[in-house]
């Protein structure tokens, strides 16, 4: 084994920690994941940065939180002279690969709904323009029929297989090799030519597009290509793999689409369930009775039982094709000779409410159903067993694969390394925060939400700016959170201590960096 491992680093998108079989999940079949978590460490606590898909990626990145790096909500970008993680692995002779979606910069040109312009004078913001170039992930780059050319390193990475959007639409390398794939690729993406279908739910599309031109089967074949050239190599790589799904719109292609039954699922927490419901849910209450649907596809919305089932039951489709995918990339490691000396991780950038409140999709309500992923970390110097109860976040990834690497971070990095935690120790939180900026008013919120939490081993507080409420659950009695305690006089006492306890890693928000130059 050499001295620096390789890493192999899986995410999917908008997957909470419960939807699969290795955390509980009772339908949902998902064996190759099993089998990390069979040969490593499930962490049963481990929460994002923030439930949006841009800033938490960006605080996975820098292991810094989104009101210090930056990128505070979708449509935002991560400035190219921030450092990651993956700067860093590259300074230390490491070979770097982003293979799917990246979203670090916009992939669209749309505007957040809900905003207005505030007036500005002849200089618009707080900061001076910057001069790099942020269209890179938006689709004009891929009109052409040459795969379009990444800067190098792009925020680290030297080798960029781009995906961009979600299901069939998804664009960016995908879509340019999608084209040259099928002569008939305007006909497989036109809506009107969509296969017959009995499923109801809002975004349920079933797609002709056959599996293996699918982005999940691109992204897997991009994955087994870089590991198969990487097998000669004297230099470690760092490969990031991520898929798109199993974030709606519903789409799985093929035997994926009727694998599972909505049948097969039942709605646990109800939106009756909750005792006192706080605004945010009510107002999701009030859109679903009013027949108000979804202003636009990423706003999440309150549903029927049906239309939850067969939510469900796509979603199921989609993570066992994922699965699937991981199991040929696991196997072409293995047949390369490069398993044993490879650190595979596994995890999500958020989840979803899937059915939770009678709420999909995820939103300005920062509840563990979108907070919540699952991390799997199966390293070859123990590849054995283990469940973590300790609490980790998003910005912990960074100096935990970097530690392992054998390489200092560098200064201004918030996270703490959770490897103590995958050999059987302490680890390093008892609290964390998780912050929640949104781009646009939705779920009642006017000005758009903002949002900070306080997990421990058994409270959730969220404190929500300019709201005259708030919430306090009891983890341990109250797993589902369906009792807020924030008016209940009992415990006055506990929330001001919980407050306080905010009070700390708020002030702690402070970017560190650049120090003096004074300083030695």
């Amino acid at each position: 084994m050499s001295k620096q491992p390789n890493f192999l680093y899986i995410m999917t998108d908008q997957h909470r920690a419960d939807w699969l079989s290795c955390y509980g999940h009772p339908v949902v079949r998902t064996p190759n994941i099993d089998q990390l978590a069979n040969t490593g460490t499930r962490f049963d606590q481990f929460f994002v940065a923030t439930p949006v898909c841009m800033p938490n990626r960006a605080s996975f990145m820098t292991g810094r939180y989104p009101s210090v790096h930056g990128l505070r909500y979708n449509g935002c970008l991560l400035p190219e002279n921030a450092n990651t993680f993956v700067d860093v692995l590259r300074a230390g002779g490491y070979k770097t690969a982003s293979i799917g979606k990246s979203h670090l910069q916009p992939m669209t040109d749309i505007a957040p709904v809900g905003t207005e312009a505030e007036k500005t004078g002849p200089i618009k913001e707080a900061w001076k323009s910057d001069v790099g170039r942020y269209d890179h992930e938006q689709p004009a780059q891929y009109t052409g029929d040459k795969a379009y050319q990444f800067p190098s390193p792009y925020y680290g990475f030297d080798h960029v297989d781009m995906v961009t959007g979600h299901g069939d639409k998804a664009g960016g390398h995908y879509r340019q090799w999608f084209r040259q794939k099928h002569d008939n690729w305007q006909t497989l993406i036109d809506p009107d030519n969509q296969i017959d279908h009995n499923y109801s739910c809002p975004q349920a599309y079933r797609t002709p597009i056959p599996e293996d031109s699918y982005p999940t089967a691109f992204i897997r074949d991009r994955a087994k290509d870089y590991i198969e050239n990487s097998k000669n190599s004297s230099d470690p790589f760092y490969a990031f793999v991520s898929f798109p799904d199993p974030h709606h719109p519903f789409n799985p292609p093929g035997k994926y689409w009727d694998m599972y039954s909505p049948d097969d699922f039942d709605v646990s927490i109800h939106y009756s369930d909750h005792k006192n419901p706080p605004p945010p849910l009510i107002n999701a209450k009030k859109d679903f009775d009013s027949g108000a649907g979804q202003l636009i596809p990423q706003i999440s919305f309150m549903a029927s039982d049906e239309h939850i089932r067969e939510a469900m039951a796509l979603t199921a489709g989609m993570i066992t094709m994922i699965d699937d995918a991981i199991g040929e990339i696991i196997e072409t490691l293995k047949a390369t000779g490069q398993y044993d000396n490879t650190v595979i991780i596994f995890n999500s950038d958020h989840g979803d409410f899937l059915g939770d409140y009678n709420l999909l999709l995820k939103g300005a309500w920062p509840k563990e159903s979108i907070t919540r992923v699952p991390m799997i970390w199966s390293d070859p110097l123990q590849r054995q067993a283990h469940v973590a109860d300790t609490l980790a976040s998003t910005v912990d990834i960074a100096p935990s694969i970097l530690e392992r690497a054998g390489i200092l971070p560098y200064f201004g990095m918030q996270g703490k390394s959770f490897i103590p935690s995958t050999q059987g120790k302490q680890g390093p939180r008892d609290s964390l925060l998780i912050e929640f900026n949104d781009g646009g008013k939705r779920m009642g919120f006017d000005p758009p939400a903002r949002v900070r939490v306080l997990v421990t081993n058994d409270w959730h507080l969220a404190l929500y700016k300019d709201e005259d409420w708030g919430e306090l659950y009891n983890r341990r009695e109250d797993p589902n959170q369906l009792n807020n305690l924030w008016e209940d006089e009992a415990y006055a006492a506990q929330k001001a201590e919980l407050m306080i306890a905010l009070s700390h890693h708020l002030i702690a928000q402070m970017d560190e960096s650049p120090r003096s130059t004074l300083l030695a």
